[in-house]
């Protein structure tokens, strides 16, 4: 009888803590070889584990196709929510975001490259968040393949056991592309610019996805939106005409400091710059895209694909304020059913990212979460129904000593054109499973036959 996924998984483990529990050699080769590739948060390696993380490749599977019809039923939305200001208003967007949401994009995609953040549990899955807009991560893999590649008793492990590595930054490149070709670009090889503010933490991955465009021979350029400029139908960043402008700036940070008078917004309106991801996916970027996937009001927007994707991988979500609305086909008052019944329910700002402002109501008491309820009505704010959470064990070195560890899995699987190419792994000791607030990043691998 062939092991089980978890049992094989165990030898290794065992197997690694045997030969390395004590290696302090091996440890700072892999630290340093963090700092050489470009696998940080700012300056701090984020990869303190001896393995990556193996997922069944039937699991795998049923995340990519429950995923494929989440993405088209955000198209969906997405498409509601342009033809229908009431559904603008129930996502919480802004008049500014709204104007700059409707600059056509040229393709037919809302997001050419995005991330649903998953939690795994034994007999399941579901989607949490939606990062539609700026998804981070992408460039990591391939790192994260090499690191591991230095560890003999895991390149035993996969010599021994069929397996394969996705590659979302090959698909990443592919997409931009086909968005590129899509919006009626004919060079053969576009100008790529990967813009952010100067100095993100992230910044690290850029360059990881610059070298990895150019050895494709897409010419490329890390800049800044400070650097724009646009005139005789091009854009720029000083003597760099830019074709694809690859956009990890965050769209309300951005429109913050940015008027319509800026280079980007001309750009766009004359369809001179082939931009992914467009400002239109702030639409089912915003967490209240959840409040309409399990609103039985909105059932109208989803086809039959859609809806059982949504009910079997989607938790109950709504946004915070006063009125009634339904849970499980019953009739309540939002505010004081999650009042009273805080363990179920975890709230989320609508449109923030790296962990901010999130509570679990399982972990605050009451009166700390009266207080997160009367915060959460006066700013947007969503609630979202508690989902079981799986933990891993796994062997991870620090102070010069390897031990196991059982951490939070939060997989999130990256799609390009909504099509899933691969996921972000991040590992935590506690509910909140974030970079930005510590957590950790290993490599996904695929296990075949499991």
């Amino acid at each position: 009888m062939r092991q089980s996924l978890q049992n094989l998984v165990g030898d290794l483990d065992r197997e690694l803590l045997r030969e390395h529990r004590f290696d302090t050699e091996l440890f700072g080769e892999l630290t340093a070889i963090q700092h050489e590739s470009g696998i940080l948060h700012g300056d701090r390696p984020i990869s303190p584990f001896l393995r990556p993380y193996f997922l069944a490749e039937s699991k795998y599977a049923a995340i990519k196709n429950a995923a494929a019809s989440l993405a088209k039923a955000f198209g969906a939305l997405t498409s509601a929510a342009l033809e229908n200001d009431a559904i603008m208003d129930e996502l919480g967007m802004s008049e500014k975001e709204r104007l700059w949401a409707r600059l056509e994009t040229g393709y037919s995609h809302v997001s050419v490259t995005s991330r649903l953040d998953t939690f795994l549990t034994e007999d399941g899955f579901a989607f949490l968040e939606y990062n539609g807009e700026t998804p981070a991560g992408v460039g990591d893999q391939a790192a994260l393949e090499r690191l591991y590649s230095h560890i003999p008793t895991v390149r035993r492990f996969l010599t021994e056991n069929e397996h394969h590595y996705p590659q979302p930054h090959v698909s990443l490149i592919h997409s931009l592309d086909q968005a590129y070709r899509e919006s009626g670009g004919q060079k053969e090889k576009p100008n790529i610019a990967i813009i952010d503010w100067a100095g993100v933490a992230t910044g690290a991955e850029f360059e990881i996805l610059r070298d990895f465009f150019e050895s494709r021979d897409y010419r490329t350029k890390i800049c800044t939106p400070e650097e724009l400029d646009y005139a005789g139908g091009v854009l720029t960043a000083g003597d760099f005409a830019i074709d694809v402008f690859y956009k990890r700036v965050i769209i309300h940070e951005f429109l913050d400091r940015f008027d319509e008078e800026h280079p980007v917004f001309k750009a766009c309106t004359d369809g001179a710059v082939c931009m992914a991801n467009s400002f239109r996916s702030k639409i089912p970027h915003k967490k209240s895209s959840f409040a309409i996937l399990t609103d039985e009001r909105y059932q109208g927007l989803f086809d039959a694909g859609q809806l059982e994707a949504i009910g079997q991988h989607v938790p109950w979500t709504r946004t915070v304020k006063y009125g009634k609305t339904t849970y499980l086909g019953k009739d309540v008052d939002l505010v004081e059913f999650i009042r009273n019944e805080r363990h179920r329910f975890v709230l989320k700002p609508n449109d923030d990212y790296g962990g901010k402002g999130i509570k679990f109501g399982w972990e605050t008491s009451e009166s700390d979460w009266d207080e997160a309820i009367e915060h959460a009505l006066g700013e947007p704010y969503v609630v979202q129904e508690r989902v079981p959470v799986e933990k891993t064990d796994i062997p991870v070195f620090a102070d010069g000593e390897a031990r196991m560890e059982s951490l939070t899995v939060d997989f999130d699987p990256f799609l390009f054109c909504g099509v899933v190419e691969g996921g972000m792994v991040r590992l935590a000791s506690g509910s909140l499973v974030n970079i930005t607030q510590g957590g950790g990043e290993t490599a996904l691998a695929i296990l075949k036959g499991f």
